[in-house]
């Protein structure tokens, strides 16, 4: 299960002994104690005429959505009550994530000429109201969940696009080949999906990477929460600073990276690291950032040469690989992407050994 919420500050939200938050307290613990347990392809045809007559089909990738409610049950799939081309259902959670799972079709459709998850135009599956007030959301190697969250710390997942686009990445990162989920190959899990969260909001919305938040998860907080979002990809350890959450533990740079054998080795705070590395290069490249620091990143992740247990030095070296494949070696691109790991502390700056 890959999930957006950290177990770390589940905890945190299982420990208040405020009254106000008894029931997201509830709520946090029901969530760390839960153990949650058919791919076919959708597309248009284009037709045309050829001179002469021929008649000729083309087929178009489109968006294949099935959503379900699991109607406050922890099973699954739930009840279906949304598919492609259906009406709106009037359910919140539903709509939100139909939309959402579309919105993240089309950033892989047309950044990258990603069909799908699996690249072959499977079913973009999830389930909503997952649970009784559950605080997560999550990729099970087969859908998306949502839960509802406590209405205390947390509201609906399905509100922020960059969290539906993070669980979907999961997917994507899984039908690449994967990256194993614990340590620092986990951590480069969890910051693809960040990525490409970050990015899909960005296409959506039509913003340049000056103009962009960076953010994750913002907006899935309730009012009473003193943060911006989840994890902040241009200042990590900066999202929150609450007096129940505590302060966001993420680092930025290797030097305060952190060694812990709780949340698989550290995946949710370490992938800060690599976050912030691929917001330098995204920056110092201006423009849309899917465009160039984007396609570094998917390609890198796509190309099959990263081994399922690479750390940040080794996939920092295949990023450098796929500039250079794509740019070629004396470019701006290759320079933006060596100065970002450089700028973590992943790779030496030659000019301060």
């Amino acid at each position: 299960m890959r999930a957006i919420i950290p177990p770390y500050l589940l905890a945190r939200v299982a420990s208040a002994r405020e009254p106000h938050l008894a029931r997201a307290a509830v709520a946090a613990r029901t969530t760390l104690a839960a153990r949650p347990s058919d791919l076919s392809g959708r597309s248009q045809l284009r037709l045309s005429v050829e001179p002469g007559g021929t008649l000729v089909a083309e087929r178009i990738a489109a968006a294949d959505r099935a959503v379900s409610d699991a109607q406050g049950r922890e099973e699954l799939p739930g009840v279906l009550v949304r598919r492609e081309d259906d009406p709106p259902t009037g359910d919140r959670a539903a709509d939100e994530a139909f939309d959402g799972l579309g919105a993240t079709f089309s950033f892989f459709l047309d950044a990258y000429g990603r069909d799908s998850i699996d690249g072959r135009g499977g079913v973009l599956a999830a389930t909503v109201h997952y649970g009784e007030a559950y605080d997560n959301a999550f990729w099970n190697g087969e859908r998306m969940v949502f839960g509802d969250g406590d209405g205390e710390v947390f509201t609906g997942f399905t509100g922020s696009l960059t969290v539906i686009a993070h669980e979907l990445a999961h997917g994507v990162t899984e039908f690449s080949g994967g990256l194993t989920y614990a340590g620092q190959s986990g951590a480069l899990n969890e910051s693809l999906s960040d990525v490409f969260g970050a990015l899909a909001e960005q296409h959506h919305l039509g913003q340049n990477a000056e103009r962009a938040s960076w953010l994750i998860g913002a907006g899935i907080f309730t009012d009473a929460v003193q943060g911006r979002a989840l994890r902040s990809l241009a200042e990590p350890g900066s999202a929150y600073d609450d007096d129940v959450l505590g302060r966001d533990p993420q680092p930025g740079h290797m030097r305060d990276y952190v060694v812990t054998t709780s949340d698989n080795g550290g995946v949710h705070i370490n992938s800060g690291i690599p976050n912030r590395a691929f917001h330098l290069v995204a920056t110092r490249l201006g423009g849309y950032a899917w465009e160039r620091a984007g396609l570094i990143w998917y390609r890198t992740l796509t190309s099959g040469a990263l081994s399922p247990d690479a750390d940040f030095a080794a996939f920092a070296a295949a990023t450098i690989d796929q500039a250079v494949d794509e740019y070629g070696e004396e470019t701006e691109e290759v320079a933006a992407v060596r100065a970002g790991w450089q700028g973590v502390g992943v790779l030496e700056d030659a000019r301060h050994p």
